[in-house]
């Protein structure tokens, strides 16, 4: 999607894609990670999602990136969190206790940026991107990740026919596809969703599976 596509949708709050709570495959699947308190975790495309919050209550460090500097903005001023702007070459950065959101292109990350990285949570990343994208994103985490960096990874599959994106449709097998370069891919749940997510059904969809999936480093 083009970047307008976004800032028109925080500017306007029409954001069906901001879960109003912590996911549940976060909740139930985050230790799979088998990572210690105070490791920094990365959340791309990370909006103002409420599990960044989560993550700092774990006694996590987050590293977002995100798009739109009023998500990152909302993040701090809904969780009465102290904040600090400050400018750099390719980012704003927003900047609290144990938190740093980068407000741009998440392409324009490079490995000195994801230096200090200990885990990756992607829920709202990789289905936010159409098809012709995926392949780009993917590789370039791969690429600019430190070594032995597990991820928590969590899609949708739906019939791509009765609704277009974002969220995308993105099965199993395009996750294996993606990511099996450089990780073993388990998948560690599958739920029906669509009862929760009523707006999609009113978009078309009579089924829509949430997956979760732990990739790590078999390098």
């Amino acid at each position: 999607m083009e970047p307008s596509f976004w800032h028109e949708r925080w500017r306007t709050g029409v954001i069906p894609f901001h879960q109003g709570k912590v996911n549940q495959m976060l909740e139930r699947w985050f230790e799979t990670l088998e990572l210690d308190a105070g490791i920094e975790i990365f959340v791309p495309l990370c909006g103002k999602a409420y599990d960044m919050r989560w993550l700092l209550d774990q006694q996590f460090r987050v590293l977002g990136v995100e798009l739109s500097d009023i998500a990152a903005g909302d993040f701090f001023t809904e969780n009465k969190l102290p904040l600090t702007r400050r400018q750099a070459e390719r980012y704003a950065i927003f900047e609290g206790p144990n938190i740093r959101i980068l407000c741009g292109d998440i392409f324009d990350l490079d490995s000195p940026d994801m230096a200090t990285v200990g885990g990756v949570y992607d829920r709202a990343s990789l289905v936010a991107l159409p098809e012709t994208s995926r392949g780009r994103y993917a590789d370039h985490l791969i690429t600019h990740l430190p070594a032995g960096v597990p991820m928590l990874l969590v899609s949708f599959e739906y019939d791509a026919r009765r609704m277009n994106g974002p969220p995308f449709s993105v099965a199993e097998a395009e996750v294996r596809s993606l990511y099996e370069s450089r990780y073993t891919v388990r998948q560690l749940e599958s739920m029906e969703v669509i009862d929760k997510m009523p707006i999609f059904r009113e978009r078309g969809l009579d089924s829509m599976i949430e997956h979760a999936f732990l990739c790590t480093d078999n390098r």
